[in-house]
Order: C-alpha cells, then sequence, then structure tokens
C-alpha cells in the first residue's frame, strides 16, 4: 500500500533553529498541496519542478507559505503555529504578551490549544471562519469584518517576502492555491503587495488527488524515484 504523509521534511539546516535550543522549527505544512501547485506552476513556465524557485502559499483553514527551491521545500510556515492567522488558527503571536494572557486567564494547555488551532483568526474576532459569510459583512459595511480580513492578508503577504529572502530573491514566481484564493477581495489586496516578486499564478482548483495519481504514474514508471522520509 502506498503511505502518503501528511507533511514532508526537506528543510534547509539553517531553517531548524528557533533561538531556543530545546525547540527546534519542524516541517508541518500542506505537502501534497505545495507540491501539486508547485508542479503546476512549473508547466506553466515550461519548466520542471526541480528547475524552478518558486514561493508557494496554500491558503485555506490552515495557511502555510514556503521556499521551493529545484523541487524541495527548504522553508516553511507551521501550518499549526506559525505564519498568518487564518480563518481559525492563531498563527504567530507576540510570545512575551500571550504567555501572560494564558497566565492571566488561569487557561489550562487543552484551552491554549484551542485558541490557537481552532478558535482563533477569523473566528476569535468575528465569531465565524467562513469566508463567504465575512465577505457579505464587509459589503454590509461591517468596518471590523473588513479590517481583520485585510490584517490577515497583510500577514500573508509579509510571510511571502520573507519567503523571497530565503531563496535570496530568485524567484520564478509566487504560487497561489487554496479554498480562499477563491476570493477576489483577498487576491485584489494581496497581489498589489506582491507583484515586485514577479509572475504571480493563481490556481483555486483541489489538485491534490490529481498529484496523488500522476506522483504514482511516474515512480511506476520509474520517472520519479520513491522518497522515503524519516
Amino acid at each position: 500500500m502506498l503511505s502518503i504523509p501528511p507533511s514532508t521534511d526537506e528543510f534547509a539546516p539553517v531553517a531548524r533553529f528557533s533561538g531556543i535550543p530545546k525547540l527546534q522549527r519542524r516541517s508541518a505544512f500542506h505537502a501534497l498541496s505545495h507540491k501539486a501547485a508547485g508542479r503546476r506552476a512549473a508547466s506553466a513556465l515550461g519548466r520542471s519542478y526541480e528547475e524552478c524557485n518558486l514561493i508557494v502559499a496554500h491558503l485555506g483553514g490552515g495557511i502555510t507559505i514556503g521556499a521551493h527551491f529545484r523541487g524541495r521545500v527548504i522553508d516553511c510556515t507551521n501550518g499549526l503555529s506559525e505564519g498568518p492567522f487564518t480563518p481559525e488558527r492563531a498563527g504567530t503571536l507576540p510570545l512575551l504578551e500571550a504567555c501572560s494572557l494564558f497566565s492571566e486567564c488561569h487557561m489550562e494547555i487543552d484551552e491554549i490549544k484551542q485558541l490557537l488551532v481552532g478558535k482563533g483568526g477569523l473566528m476569535a474576532y468575528l465569531g465565524t471562519k467562513n469566508g463567504l459569510e465575512i465577505e457579505e459583512k464587509i459589503k454590509h459595511g461591517d468596518q471590523l469584518a473588513a479590517a481583520v480580513f485585510e490584517a490577515m492578508t497583510y500577514q500573508v503577504a509579509k510571510d511571502i517576502g520573507a519567503m523571497a529572502t530565503v531563496l535570496k530573491g530568485t524567484c520564478d514566481a509566487v504560487v497561489l492555491t487554496g479554498a480562499l484564493t477563491k476570493s477576489q477581495r483577498l487576491l485584489n489586496m494581496l497581489q498589489p503587495r506582491i507583484d515586485f516578486l514577479g509572475r504571480v499564478l493563481v490556481f483555486p482548483e483541489d489538485e491534490e488527488m490529481q498529484a496523488l495519481f500522476e506522483s504514482a504514474r511516474d515512480i511506476l514508471s520509474n520517472r520519479r524515484p520513491i522518497i522515503n522520509y524519516q
């Protein structure tokens, strides 16, 4: 039986440091979505995925933004504990203030985890993680909804910019995928902040099952090697 990991680890050694020796940065991202979008982007560029340098952003209930260097994801935001806030996740937080908040509210570890993953982000600010519902709020003049939605987009743009430094500015394309890319409002706010990086490709469709099929086909026909992740 072919087993597909939910994530993979191709990090460069320098990307693993966190600032505290006992806390190592871990690779935890939407690997299948990233790889599918990366290969589709490479095809659109007329090149192989292994020849390209790409910044890929999966924008959904979770958001992960990664630097793809010639077929390897050498750095990426952690989908559960880093990066932009998302429809339901808190993302990167100001740590000292967060520690004080958790202490003052006498929160147990399970409560903290639920707040960070499930009850954070848009849910925490607006009481919903439904993008369509939030856009309706904005259309009807909800200024808080508009500000929070823009802030999420702003944070996405910042992390895309950060990954450009990982690739030393040699970026063939910025690739956007995931359910949130179906929002024209999000794209209209995001693209002016990242257009300077070069070509922006948007793939809102779910290509993960197609990517599974193509990977299995290429492996069985010896066009792609099997990679074992420890």
